[in-house]
Parts: structure tokens; C-alpha cells; sequence
């Protein structure tokens, strides 16, 4: 047989292969049911049960985790967990024990993919029951079903397997990720070669798609079969006897190319006739597959071609992983969502082939990546399957079918296995998420373990790392190692000067400095992350800072309080207060988190200020800043850097405020919640007593020193066309920076140079 290589390992991707109306035998459940029960709190938490063969059971705490917590509250129907609880807070439960010593990644669809002991394998007692809470608004159950529509464990008749490309030339052994080979798949635990006979190009997409790449492309299969030839000739190969025999075989396969798995494809195992040859004068099917722009040898930059044709531009925003998200396309020059209307595997997959993944592993409904901000742009999106762009696909306008960003759609896509995970490591960690990075990188010749220099190391370094590591998103970027001893096999810097535009799919993609230049000599000093699998994303509500501006004339009697505070001009010092006025722009700023985890501040209580304007508290001293710029960019106003105290002003129906400035309270903006600073508070506006007459650009940044991690910094700006004849203000095209396409902002710009003869 030809057998793998040492040092080779397949691809393996979930495939579902149809198994001749066969039940599969003792599998456990795709999807375990879950409740909260418990004698106290709101909707979102309590004691977690689980349903087993017809009866209600608990779980122990032995092993609980936050990331078991977060597979569960997603498999709830909530956005994201906010913690979890031991030792039966919520009550002793009553029957069996069914889960315990519980080890969840956090990417889960379900508690019964996590690893356990075995049902109702346990030493455990119902004080030990343990409990969730989880934040966001939970989704009707016939949502909830729809969003398992990537979970094709369920279909009846259908058995879990597995899919791979055997690499058989010298090159393709070699290549990362393997993109050419023999098609193997997993049937009842045993791998079988698929027979070429009747093999098409449609079914070469369909497995292409699965392994996480977008395209197939034409094989000479003429060399492969010499090969093949020559390997049944060789005395010393057993694959002229394997190959007799029809356990080494499945039969055929018919796909029609749109399918998202090779599940949905009409198959046969066995030939249809009792005693009929399997593959009588076939050999193994070869595949070769064609990566997308950020899988091909590279920086992992790359970027699509755009083909001819009108081509919609799509996006994914706020995912964990590498190929998921919530899924933004391009419309009118705006970026918008998808209503999740008739959102299935099929419409997904177009979404992931377009991005260069492959098929679409999940179609996930009800903003479970998060809700989007403005407009809705699509909603009952019907692909066939073969279409190059969303754009061509049938769909209504959302706003004629009353869609909100709760029904905001989301995708995860199969992507290609790189092997990235295996080039670095952390170490010294408290938990496996933590810890000084440590990288494989190849030294004079030979691949070698070392430390990262710490100076100049930043959270879109950090952010590269988590995702490489598979562990979702940076919450902290430490340059300085202090508490986290490294390996002893790594104690030498072998890279330096990382900069990273935070989207590479692996540090060695990032820019760095040639020979290794790093004058602290790393040790305490190796550069350091800690990981999260989920993070806030905020973003200003463009809309309303155009519909509140207004020019104030304020006495200076009344701005003691906001002087102290340096919310004015510094030229407002040489005024004789307090006779006089200052002229504001003032508006209102209201400030969404979109993201799947809560926005925290960095500093505790210990560290917040008092504000005697605003009379509370301020936890983030820098959190926002004020700019207005000339149309070449330069500050005409001086810039204000606003502190916040943060709140939940306002929640969604169906979601409680949980963080409050009042009496000292708990501060933060929790997940589908906004923060409101009003028009009338002070220090809400820019002083713009000295500035001229003439057209300007207004600009806000939110967490512009990135003191608190985020999913998506690229949203951060917000900007408005300003222009002011010294008596009266007009704010128009008010949008976040990522709100547009590039050739919108900039014709944006060039129409207000033009209009002042700037070009």
C-alpha cells in the first residue's frame, strides 16, 4: 500500500458519508439539551442541566471552566458567558450526574462535543452542581435550531467521518497545507480510497471545499496512473491485494459541485451487485486543490483578483477564528449585515468560497458573532451554490422584510490546515492562554525555540499570536515577562522588531528585524500575551453625532468646573473670567459594544478618579479624543481627550443594564449595550473659540491608546464632513472608518478639496 511518510500528517476535516440507511451505533447525541433551573436570578443564569436518554441530570463542577460556561451559554441561545458557579449555588439538582470532569476548547457547537468522562460517569455529589450566567438576548428555540444547520451529525441516516488528501508526489509531500493527493475517507473507523471511476471535477470541488479551499483545478491524472501501475507490479507492496478487496474502497460518488459537504452527495459504499468488484479497473481519485490569497506561499496578505463582473465585497467581523465572523458586504459604498432570513450551508459557502476558504462548515443565525451597526442590506439570501459573489445571489432589501441586527447572519469556513499552531508556544502561564511567547523559527540553518524581544511589542502582535494559537483574541500585550519563567530550551531572542497589521495568520508573517537586534537581551524583558476566546468591539454611533451638533456660546461663569478639568483651549487661560464666553461644538456620544465579550476598564477601583464635573467616578482616564482637522489633517482645534465613566445607559429589549456609574458601582459596557454621554454634559465638545472660518473634518477615536483589547480596532475613528462660516456649524457624512468603502472616503475628501481649492 502506498502508505504516509513519516513526518506527514493528512488533513482531517469533519465529512458525513452516507451510510445505506444504517443507524450509527452507540454515538453519543451532536447536540446534548440543555436548561437553567435554580431558585433565584434572571433568565440568563443558573443551575446547568443537561438532557440524557429521556432524563434531566446535572454537571459537576470538577474541571468547570469559563470556556465550558461559553459553550454552554451559546448552546443556550446567549452571545457569550459573563461567569460560572460552583458548589450548587443555585441549588442542589436531583437525579443523575451526568457530566463530569468537563475539558471544553470554548469553540464547541455542543457540551457533548467537549471531553468527559463518560455519561454519568462520576465520583461527584449534587453539592457540587455547577451553574452559568451568561450575558446577551437569548434567541427563540426555532432560531436555536436553525443555528445547528452546520451540524450535520443529526441528518438521519447520516455517521460522522472523516476526510483527507494522501499527498503521493515528492512536492506535494512537502507543500503546507497539502493541496494534492489521493482522496481518503473514514468509514466505521477504517480508511477507504475513493475509486477514480466516474470521478468529476464537481466532486473535486465539493472535497476541495471541505479541506478549506475555494477552487479546484485540473490534474493529469496520467502520471498518477504510471505510478499506480507500477506500484501493483512491486513484488514487495501489498496494495494489489488491498486493492482486491471492496473494504478498501467506496464505490462512487455523484456531486453536482455545489454541495457544502461530501455528505450531500449521492453516494455508494459497496457496488450494487453482491459480488461485483468495487473499483475493477480504477485506481485512488487524485485531487489538487488552489489556496485563497492568505494561504498561498507568502506574507499571507494577499489579496483576491477581482474577477470581471459586477463582484458584491464581503467581509467577516468579530470571529474568534480565522474564516468566521459575521458577515458585512458592501453595498452603495456602505458596509452592512445580512439578515439571517433563510441563511443556510449553501448561501454560507458562496460567502466563504468568495473570502478564498472553503465551504461553510456552520451558517449561524441570530447575531451569535455579535450585531452589527447601520444598515441591514440583505435579507432571504438564496444561493445555488456555483455563484462567484453574495451580490449574485437572489435576495429582498431588509428593510421591506423588518429585519434587526438580533437576526444579523454569520458564517464559519472551513479554512486549510498550515501547521501554524506547531511554530509557537507560550510558556510560564497560569493557564494555557498566558504566558512569554516562544517561537520555531529556523537559525543558521536549523529550526530552534527562543524568546521574542519584548520592546516595542503591541497588541496587534499579541493579537497574531492568540490567533495562531488557536485561542481567539489578545487581551493583553505584555513587553516586560517578569512572573512567567520561559523554557529552558528557549531562553535566546531569535526574533525582534515584530510589526504586525494585526491580520496575519501567523507571526512569522509579520515584518521583523533582520539580523536579531534587541538591547534589553529579552530573559524578563521577552515579550508576553494573554489570550481570550472572546473580546468587546466598540463602535460610535455616526448617525447621532450628525443629528446633535450645535454651537454653544457658554459664559466663562459657567465653566469653572470644565476649565479645571482642561476641556478648553489653552488660550481660555488668558481670559479675564469671568467676563466672556467660549464657543463649543458640542454633541452627543453614544458608544455601542458590539462585540461577544463585555468592555471592562484596565485599572480597579483603587485607580479611578473623581470627576467633580460629572460628580462619579472615571474608570479610563483616555477614552476618547475630540479632533477637529484641517482637510490636510493637521489640529486646528486643540484636541480634548475625554475621560469616561462607563454604563450601561441603554440595553436591547430583553437585556438587563448590569453596569452603573452611580455610587460607586460596577463599570463597563456589556455585550449589545451603548454608553450615552449627552450633548448637554460637560466636556462633551470640542472648544472651537479661536478656530477660522472654513471646512474641516471632525473626528472622535474611541480607546485610542488601546488600553482595552478589542475584536476589531478598525472601527475605532469616526469622522464627519465639518464646515463652519464662523456663525453656524454643518455636520454631514458622519461614519465610522470602516462604515465605507476606501474609494467612497476618498471621494468624499476629494469633493471637499475641490470646493476649497485645496487640490
Amino acid at each position: 500500500a502506498m502508505a504516509m511518510p513519516a513526518g506527514v500528517s493528512p488533513i482531517l476535516l469533519p465529512l458525513v458519508l452516507l451510510l445505506c440507511w444504517v443507524a450509527p451505533s452507540g454515538q453519543e447525541p451532536a447536540l446534548a439539551q440543555l436548561r437553567l433551573v435554580g431558585p433565584r436570578g434572571p433568565a440568563g443564569e443558573g443551575r446547568l442541566e443537561v438532557l440524557y436518554q429521556g432524563r434531566w441530570g446535572t454537571v459537576c463542577d470538577d474541571g468547570f471552566d469559563f470556556h465550558a460556561a461559553t459553550v454552554a451559554c451559546r448552546q443556550l441561545g446567549y452571545a457569550a458567558a459573563v461567569t460560572w458557579t460552583h458548589s450548587a449555588t443555585y441549588g442542589q439538582g436531583e437525579g443523575p450526574i451526568w457530566l463530569d470532569n468537563l475539558r471544553c476548547g470554548g469553540s464547541e457547537g455542543s457540551l457533548a462535543e467537549c471531553v468527559h468522562n463518560g455519561w454519568g460517569t462520576s465520583d461527584c455529589h449534587h453539592g457540587e452542581d455547577a451553574g452559568v450566567v451568561c450575558s446577551g438576548q437569548r434567541l427563540p428555540s426555532a432560531r436555536l435550531q436553525a443555528t445547528t444547520s452546520g451540524h450535520l451529525g443529526e441528518v438521519p441516516g447520516l455517521s460522522l467521518e472523516e476526510v483527507r488528501l494522501k499527498p503521493i508526489l515528492a512536492r506535494a509531500k512537502l507543500s503546507m497545507p497539502v493541496m494534492e493527493g489521493a482522496v481518503e475517507v473514514k468509514h466505521n473507523g477504517r480508511w477507504r480510497q475513493l475509486c477514480d471511476a466516474g470521478w468529476t471535477r464537481n466532486n473535486s470541488r465539493v472535497v476541495c471545499g471541505m479541506l478549506g479551499f475555494p477552487r479546484e483545478k485540473h490534474v493529469n491524472t496520467s502520471f498518477y496512473r504510471k505510478l499506480w501501475n507500477m506500484k501493483l507490479k512491486d513484488p514487495n507492496s501489498s496494495l494489489k491485494t488491498l486493492s482486491q478487496k471492496n473494504s478498501f474502497w467506496v464505490h462512487r460518488v455523484r456531486c453536482h459541485g455545489a454541495e457544502p459537504h461530501l455528505a450531500h452527495c449521492p453516494t455508494q459504499v459497496a457496488p450494487p451487485a453482491p459480488r461485483q468488484h468495487a473499483c475493477p479497473h480504477g485506481m485512488h481519485a487524485i485531487v489538487s486543490c488552489l489556496p485563497g490569497p492568505a494561504f498561498q506561499k507568502g506574507t499571507g496578505k494577499g489579496r483576491t483578483k477581482t474577477s470581471p463582473g459586477k463582484v458584491l465585497p464581503v467581509r467577516l467581523r468579530a470571529g474568534t477564528h480565522a474564516g468566521e465572523g459575521r458577515v458585512e458586504v458592501l453595498r452603495h459604498g456602505q458596509w452592512g449585515t445580512v439578515c439571517d432570513k433563510q441563511w443556510d450551508l449553501a448561501t454560507a459557502s458562496v460567502v466563504c468560497r468568495q473570502l478564498g476558504y472553503g465551504t461553510a462548515k456552520q451558517a449561524l443565525v441570530g447575531a451569535q458573532m455579535g450585531q452589527g451597526l447601520g444598515p441591514i442590506h440583505m435579507s432571504e439570501v438564496r444561493c445555488a451554490g456555483h455563484e462567484r459573489s453574495l451580490g449574485e445571489c437572489h435576495f429582498q432589501d431588509a428593510e421591506r422584510g423588518g429585519c434587526r441586527h438580533e437576526a444579523d447572519a454569520a458564517v464559519r469556513c472551513h479554512v486549510p490546515h498550515m501547521d501554524f499552531q506547531s511554530q509557537v508556544r507560550l510558556a510560564g502561564g497560569r493557564s494555557p492562554e498566558e504566558g512569554v511567547v516562544e517561537v520555531l523559527v529556523p537559525v543558521q540553518g536549523q529550526l530552534q525555540w527562543g524568546a521574542v524581544c519584548g520592546a516595542q511589542w503591541g497588541l496587534n502582535e499579541a493579537m497574531v499570536v492568540c490567533r495562531q494559537l488557536g485561542l481567539g483574541f489578545a487581551s493583553h500585550a505584555l513587553q516586560e515577562t517578569w512572573y512567567w519563567a520561559g523554557s529552558p530550551d528557549a531562553a535566546r531572542v531569535v526574533m525582534s522588531g515584530v510589526r504586525c497589521a494585526g491580520t496575519e495568520l501567523a507571526l512569522q508573517q509579520c515584518q521583523r528585524h533582520g539580523p536579531v537586534h534587541c538591547p534589553s537581551g529579552g530573559g524578563r524583558f521577552s515579550a508576553g500575551v494573554t489570550c481570550t476566546a472572546h473580546a468587546p468591539d466598540l463602535v460610535m454611533n455616526a448617525q447621532l453625532v450628525q443629528e446633535t451638533a450645535y454651537l454653544e456660546d457658554r459664559p466663562l461663569g459657567l465653566l469653572y468646573c470644565a476649565h479645571e478639568e482642561r476641556c478648553l483651549s489653552r488660550s481660555a487661560d488668558h481670559m479675564h473670567w469671568p467676563y466672556g464666553h467660549r464657543r463649543l461644538l458640542r454633541f452627543s456620544s453614544q458608544i455601542h459594544n458590539l462585540g461577544r465579550a463585555d468592555f471592562r476598564p484596565r485599572m480597579g477601583r483603587h485607580a479611578w478618579t473623581w470627576h467633580q464635573c460629572h460628580r462619579h467616578f472615571h474608570s479610563i482616564e483616555v477614552f476618547t479624543h475630540y479632533d477637529l482637522l484641517t482637510l490636510n489633517g493637521s489640529k486646528v482645534a486643540e484636541g480634548h481627550k475625554a475621560s469616561f465613566c462607563l454604563e450601561d445607559t441603554n440595553c436591547p429589549e430583553g437585556l438587563q443594564r448590569r453596569f452603573a456609574c452611580a455610587n460607586f458601582g460596577e463599570q463597563g459596557v456589556s455585550v449589545g449595550c451603548w454608553d450615552t454621554y449627552r450633548h448637554d454634559i460637560d466636556c462633551q465638545w470640542i472648544d472651537i473659540t479661536d478656530v477660522p472660518p472654513g471646512s474641516y473634518t471632525f473626528q472622535v477615536v474611541v480607546n485610542p491608546k488601546h488600553e482595552v483589547a478589542e475584536s476589531d480596532f478598525s472601527n475605532n475613528v469616526m469622522r464627519c464632513q465639518c464646515k463652519y462660516d464662523g456663525q453656524r456649524i454643518w455636520m454631514h457624512g458622519c461614519h465610522t472608518s470602516d462604515a465605507y468603502g476606501a474609494d467612497v472616503v476618498s471621494d468624499l475628501e476629494r469633493r471637499e478639496r475641490l470646493a476649497n481649492n485645496l487640490v
